[in-house]
C-alpha cells in the first residue's frame, strides 16, 4: 500500500511539472474588474489581458498598460502574490483579437490608437503586423515584453 501511495504521488508530481506554465486563457465574465483601475474588463474585450497564477487564480485587465502596472507592483495590488507565482500572461492580439503569450508578443508604443485607458501598448503576435501598424498609426517603436518598464508606462500617461 505504501509503494502504491508513493507511486501515485510521483505520478501527480510529474504531471504537475509537465503542465507547469500551460495555464490556458480564461474568458472574462461581465463581473470581472481590473484590479488597477476598477473598470469592468468585458466592456473592452478587444483589449483584455490576463495573468494566471500557478494556484489557478487570475486577474484581468482592460489593457497592457494596467497589466504592466500590476506586474511591476504586484505587492501593492495583490500582496499575497509574487512574480514567481505567475504561470501565464496573455494579451489580446490587436488584429485577430485572440489571446497570445504576452512574453512572445510585439508591442507598438506611442500610436494614434487609444485603448480604454487612453494611450496604450498595442500587442501583436507577429512582428510584421506590429511594424505595419506602427507605420499606419504613427507609432514610435516596437518593443517586446522584456523591454517594457516603468519608464515605458510613464510615456503613456
Amino acid at each position: 500500500m505504501k509503494k502504491l501511495s508513493i507511486s501515485v504521488l510521483l505520478i501527480v508530481l510529474l504531471v504537475s511539472i509537465a503542465h507547469a506554465g500551460e495555464g490556458k486563457p480564461i474568458k472574462q465574465s461581465p463581473k470581472d474588474r481590473c484590479p488597477v483601475c476598477g473598470m469592468f474588463v468585458a466592456q473592452n474585450s478587444d483589449w483584455v489581458t490576463e495573468i494566471i497564477f500557478k494556484d489557478g487564480s487570475h486577474a484581468f485587465f482592460e489593457g497592457v498598460k494596467d497589466m504592466m502596472k500590476y506586474y511591476f507592483n504586484i505587492k501593492k495590488y495583490n500582496p499575497s502574490k509574487k512574480i514567481q507565482d505567475i504561470d501565464s500572461i496573455y494579451v489580446t492580439d490587436y488584429y485577430n483579437l485572440k489571446f497570445i503569450d504576452a512574453k512572445k508578443a510585439f508591442y507598438v508604443l506611442g500610436s494614434d490608437v487609444y485603448g480604454p485607458m487612453g494611450k496604450e501598448l498595442a500587442p501583436f503576435e507577429k512582428e510584421t503586423d506590429a511594424k505595419g501598424f506602427m507605420k499606419d498609426h504613427k507609432g514610435q517603436k516596437v518593443v517586446v515584453f522584456q523591454q517594457i518598464s516603468d519608464k515605458t508606462l510613464k510615456l503613456l500617461e
